[in-house]
């Protein structure tokens, strides 16, 4: 395990810059055909290599022709990570049955100090079959968010040790040929999620 390292004083505003280019990106290139947000060009291809819940590097050929939703988190989150994975199961089970296989989704731990593998995989089981639960050292995890352009910062530590994790609440949707199509933002239903995962899985 990395030592937790205190964010500098510097740190905060950058985590606030980054994230708000998440917030400025998500209204560009709206499109009435989809719930969320089109960002068909304009996001790189899905690449990474990081951990897998059973400690096995894992990497983006390992799902390829799937839908690959896209979230970073962490599982001591209180909320949103816990709401969002929820709505993302939902939103597959609303899907036609024989398209719902067609969809994973890719949860990243950016908490790598206190979320093992093991503890991954035990939290991920929570909601449903088709995650897959994913963390890396800090600056693979780093150099994945920047891809993204977004980020994640560390609260101080209470007396007990515990702290709080900052992290965008939007999710990547990638294409079965890893290319980047959608971000759903906090807001979109779980319908609105399932009508724009049915017609991306009906493609071709």
């Amino acid at each position: 395990m990395m030592p937790f390292r205190k964010p500098t004083s510097r740190f905060r505003p950058c985590v606030a810059a980054l994230l708000g280019l998440v917030l400025t990106l998500s209204g560009c290139s709206d499109s009435e055909t989809w719930q969320g947000k089109d960002i068909s060009s304009l996001m790189p291809d899905l690449e990474f290599t990081l951990t897998g819940s059973a400690g096995e590097p894992v990497t983006e050929a390992d799902s390829a022709g799937q839908i690959r939703l896209l979230f970073f988190g962490f599982t001591s989150c209180p909320d949103v990570c816990p709401t969002t994975l929820t709505a993302l199961s939902k939103a597959i089970n609303q899907m036609p049955e024989t398209l719902q296989d067609r969809v994973t989704t890719l949860f990243v731990s950016v908490d790598p100090d206190r979320d093992t593998p093991e503890r991954i995989a035990s939290y991920v089981d929570f909601f449903g079959e088709n995650i897959i639960g994913l963390t890396g050292g800090e600056p693979a995890l780093r150099d994945l968010t920047k891809r993204y352009r977004t980020t994640f910062g560390y609260d101080e530590p209470d007396a007990d040790g515990n702290y709080q994790v900052s992290h965008s609440a939007a999710v990547y949707v990638f294409d079965g040929a890893g290319n980047a199509r959608l971000l759903f933002r906090p807001g979109l239903t779980p319908k609105m999620m399932s009508e724009d995962l049915t017609a991306l899985a009906s493609e071709g």
